[in-house]
């Protein structure tokens, strides 16, 4: 069996050496109104069973033509050229763009897919070729500020998960990610241990387009978990024709753009000299260190893809892909390595009416983390005035603050540098996943089709974290000044196992029945998600609470069906249905009922508009749908459970230990929250679809909410649960426009504009008690103790900042512990808070702009937020001297914002911490990327053709506030890992 499989994969090899061999007839597809070569036509002899296609520089090369052949080119929205072979040598073709075709691209919908002028819900799509440029290390950047409605926040850390949201979500306390569908295989949000994200595994070069499902017409046929939207991702398949390889290589530099704003060391020792004690100024050092400087640097990127397709034997459509990306992270010791392999085999069988997909994909990561809270926390905060390094320090001479005896102080900072050398945290991490497609057309009915589509998705991680003996945070039993000080270091593991099968079996039935046209869809749907960790506690300590967790079985089962009806291609109406059931909730709350209708008329195929040019596409639209929400951290919460307790919590009975049992809290009437959706829109094309662009108006209610909430004493065993309780209304806007602005021989200019208006505010909230202001949320903030700064209330939007109002001075500036009395009471006190300003936008633009002139492109990518608002926690945190001069056996730096306030207290029964003060705007304007590029065709190399690439991710940023980045999806911004500018070089070679 080896030895075939190595004949195979010889043969595999050989195949484009032995096509170089065969007389070939060579040439060049161009657009025939700009004189641009198009990649991916194909290129073929009539009636022969296998042909070429162009690579990204228009050029193919088709072997074995016999004088007399017809051959034929075609592409997807260009005019078919069929053309006699005379026995020239080179044939160079212009194909001319068919509008009529254009208009017929294909989207994907749940369960099957639709051309886009018969869509009646809101979709919006976007192919490879309109991908965000740049190093893009996970998938979601791809698509950052690209499709209305869709907000993509991603973070600084090395593969960082991005957060998306589809029409601002819809929930309090349950998922509002929106559900992911990969080549059909709907995926988890959740992540090992170890690992990043669910889509930082897949390599960027391997997909093909993004479809997204955003109004509940259109997404409720996934019903379950659409509530937040759909996003439908392709992946690249095997094309028949010869074997095309491609390779990328990218480098990318990336280099601090930006710092937290703190005293330097000769401002601090001005302010300790001013306000401290003798012993305080006693402790001031002689260096001036930028601690940030410390622990962050320039890194240096690369991601490489190679990728080989063609027709396996002429007759099996196959593209293997391998990749590779290496990124450091800019906080030193930090980094992310991804290794990726993806195969896809795409044959047809039985006269094309058995379709078989066949994808199959391995990741590997590694990655290498830190306490990255800690210890930016640590460099924004420490001492400027003293060195990292310290001559006879026991801690790998490094500087500690130590009290006077050599023991550990609790409180002090940890120096940051060492924090980073000394805490060793690794993770790997292997995902394998896969999908098989069967499509088959009955042979004696072939307008009905059968498809089934069973998937797997594993994910695996192990990890450890190493302290050093040397480590001030290492194990020290003992104190340091008795006879049997010992440091034994930290070490813990831990692994990870997730696994996610699913099933769909459906049939599909089309027919044109004259001006008609039916399609129809019904089927089955089963999904089990399954999770078990193993943690080893801390191994170098006694009693090391090791635990092997098995978390409950997820299973999602569905019936679906939908029906498409089209008259003439005008009247367009859609109907869909789907009942789903989850094991998150009890037998009589089980089963939820999801359905949609959404209508459409296409006004330009009417005779009074068909073929105007001037008004070339017109489409009204109307939806209204339900979803449903189940995605909550309770896997069984209606049962009453009794759980043994930890090593924590055991009792000595007669010198042997015994674990206790706990009843647990439960939610016996927990149940579906449902979301009700209407959606509006227009299609619109002008100038024969030189212009096209398209408007919705949405407003949707999510009801019976998931939330989070306190439970009243004695009403349950627990204080807080998971309950239903209350609506949210959401309304917006939406509206997006693209146009080839220039299109001639040398000069193509392609620009793309959105925006989207949202607002959202929480409709009720259950029963409440007078005076309830609603209920905290959020992180706690750092400053105090266990303080919340953002609260859901009825009439307010969700997360609005609960905050006392700040009184101020003739000169603007703040007065410490001044506030207004909001009610009227004479005093100061929580109630005297109210809700002020939120952290999600009102507004969010988007412009991509595209420019060809000959061999040239540049493109460049810009985003925009307006209205969102962010709660400056460094300044709230370290923005008073007392900050600095805590205690008089340490020092601690403070932020730049305590010379615009002069504030002493951290509380003192004043809360500055809660101030309105640290509200600020957060609106900006961001270049997240320009790219310059150039092409050499085969002239310079005729094995390949060449593309360079040189450009800037992160370019500036626009914006009032002055912290540290303005785009902050929680809406507080403290102790954030940056984002870098990246400088970057790239070449693609095609072969």
């Amino acid at each position: 069996m080896k030895t075939i499989y190595k004949k195979l994969l010889f043969l595999f090899l050989l195949l484009p050496f032995t096509v170089l061999a065969q007389n070939t007839l060579k040439g060049t597809v161009v657009d025939k109104a700009t004189g641009q070569p198009i990649p991916g036509v194909n290129v073929n002899v009539q009636g022969a069973p296998s042909g070429a296609s162009t690579g990204f520089d228009g050029n193919y090369q088709l072997s074995n033509v016999k004088n007399g052949n017809k051959i034929v080119v075609s592409f997807i929205g260009y005019k078919t050229e069929t053309i006699e072979y005379t026995g020239q040598k080179t044939l160079n073709v212009s194909l001319e763009e068919d509008t009529n075709q254009l208009k017929e691209v294909v989207v994907q919908v749940g369960y099957g897919t639709v051309k886009k002028k018969d869509a009646t819900g809101s979709v919006s799509q976007i192919s490879a070729k309109d991908f965000n440029k740049g190093i893009n290390v996970t998938p979601e950047t791809l698509i950052s500020g690209r499709i209305a409605g869709v907000n993509v926040v991603g973070g600084g850390a090395p593969g960082a998960k991005a957060d998306i949201r589809i029409r601002g979500g819809s929930s309090l306390s349950a998922s509002n990610e929106p559900l992911i569908v990969l080549d059909g295989l709907p995926l988890t949000n959740d992540v090992p241990n170890g690992a990043t994200s669910i889509l930082s595994t897949i390599d960027p070069n391997d997909i093909e387009s993004f479809t997204v499902l955003k109004d509940a017409s259109a997404a409720a046929i996934y019903g379950s978990r659409a509530a937040s939207g759909v996003i439908v991702i392709t992946t690249k398949k095997g094309s028949k024709g010869g074997v095309k390889v491609n390779f990328s290589s990218q480098v990318g530099i990336n280099t601090v753009a930006n710092q937290v704003d703190v005293l330097n060391a000769d401002q601090f020792r001005a302010l300790v000299n001013e306000k401290g004690s003798p012993a305080q100024k006693a402790l001031l050092g002689t260096a001036n260190t930028n601690w940030q400087d410390e622990i962050f640097h320039t890194a240096l990127t690369t991601n490489n893809n190679i990728s080989v397709s063609g027709a396996l034997f002429d007759k099996l459509p196959v593209r293997l892909s391998v990749g590779n990306v290496d990124n450091p992270g800019i906080l030193r010791n930090t980094s992310f390595e991804r290794t990726t392999t993806s195969i896809s085999l795409n044959p047809v069988l039985f006269d094309n009416h058995l379709k078989i997909d066949i994808n199959g994909n391995l990741a590997f990561g590694k990655n290498q983390f830190q306490d990255e809270n800690a210890v930016i926390g640590s460099a924004i905060g420490f001492d400027p005035t003293q060195s990292v390094y310290e001559e006879g320090s026991r801690y790998g001479g490094y500087f500690e603050w130590l009290e006077a005896n050599g023991n550990v102080p609790l409180l002090p900072a940890r120096n940051p540098v060492a924090r980073l050398n000394q805490d060793n945290r690794r993770a790997t991490s292997t995902r394998k996943w896969g999908n098989v497609r069967l499509d088959y057309k009955f042979h004696f009915f072939e307008d009905l089709r059968a498809v089934v589509e069973a998937g797997i998705d594993r994910f695996d991680s192990n990890g450890n974290t190493t302290v050093s003996t040397e480590s001030i945070l290492g194990y020290q039993p003992k104190p340091f000044n008795g006879p049997d000080y010992v440091n034994y270091g930290n070490y813990s593991k831990y692994t990870d196992m997730l696994q996610n099968k699913n099933l769909n079996a459906y049939f599909n039935y089309v027919k044109d029945l004259g001006k008609f046209k039916v399609d129809a869809t019904a089927g089955y749907n089963y999904q089990l998600f399954q999770r078990e960790r193993y943690q080893s506690g801390e191994l170098r300590q006694p009693n090391p609470n090791t635990d092997v967790i098995t978390s409950p079985d997820i299973n999602l089962q569905s019936y679906f069906g939908r029906v498409n009806l089209g008259y003439d291609s005008r009247y367009l109406a859609t109907v869909n249905y789907r009942r789903d059931g989850s094991s998150r909730f009890s037998e009589k709350y089980r089963w939820g009922n999801f359905g949609g209708v959404a209508l459409a008329w296409n006004v330009a195929e009417e005779a009074f508009l068909k073929d105007n040019e001037t008004l070339s596409s017109l489409k009204l639209r109307f939806g209204y749908g339900t979803t449903g929400q189940q995605d909550i951290s309770a896997a069984y919460d209606y049962l009453r459970r009794v759980t043994l307790g930890t090593i924590n919590t055991q009792y000595i009975f007669g010198g042997k230990v015994y674990s206790t049992a706990r009843p647990e809290g439960y939610n016996e009437n927990i149940k579906w929250e449902e979301l009700a959706e209407m959606n509006i829109g227009i299609d619109f094309g002008f100038l024969n679809d030189k212009i096209t662009g398209s408007v919705n108006y949405f407003d949707k209610k999510s009801s019976d909410l998931l939330a989070e909430v306190v439970v009243p004493d004695g009403a349950n065993i627990r204080n807080q649960g998971t309950y239903n309780i209350g609506s949210v209304r959401t309304k917006g806007v939406e509206f997006s426009i693209q146009s080839d602005v220039i299109k001639n021989d040398n000069l193509t200019w392609n620009v793309a504009f959105n925006t989207t208006y949202i607002d959202q505010k929480i409709d009720n909230l259950g029963t409440t008690v007078p005076g309830f202001q609603g209920y905290l949320t959020g992180d706690n903030i750092a400053g105090g103790s266990g303080n919340q700064i953002q609260v859901n209330s009825v009439g307010y939007a969700p997360r609005s900042f609960l905050v006392y109002e700040q009184l101020y001075d003739a000169n603007k500036k703040p007065i410490a512990g001044a506030y207004v009395d909001r009610n009227g009471d004479g005093k100061i006190d929580a109630s005297d808070r109210y809700r002020f300003h939120k952290p999600t936008a009102d507004y969010t633009f988007g412009l991509f702009s595209t420019l060809n002139y000959k061999k040239f492109d540049f493109t460049m990518n810009w985003r925009a937020s307006l209205g969102n608002y962010i709660f400056d926690n460094v300044s709230s945190n370290l923005g008073y001297s007392d900050a600095a001069l805590r205690r008089d056996t340490d020092l601690s730096n403070v932020s730049a914002d305590y010379l615009n306030t002069g504030f002493r207290y951290e509380d003192n029964g004043t809360q500055r911490y809660l101030s309105n003060y640290y509200i600020k705007d957060a609106s900006f304007i961001k270049l997240d990327n320009i790219t310059l590029g150039y092409t050499f065709d085969k002239n310079l190399l005729k094995a390949a053709s060449l593309r360079f690439t040189a450009g800037v991710q992160n370019v500036f940023v626009l914006t009032k506030y002055n912290g540290l980045d303005p785009e902050r999806f929680n809406g507080i911004d403290n102790n954030v890992y940056p984002r870098a500018r990246t400088f970057l070089f790239g070449v693609n070679a095609s072969f």
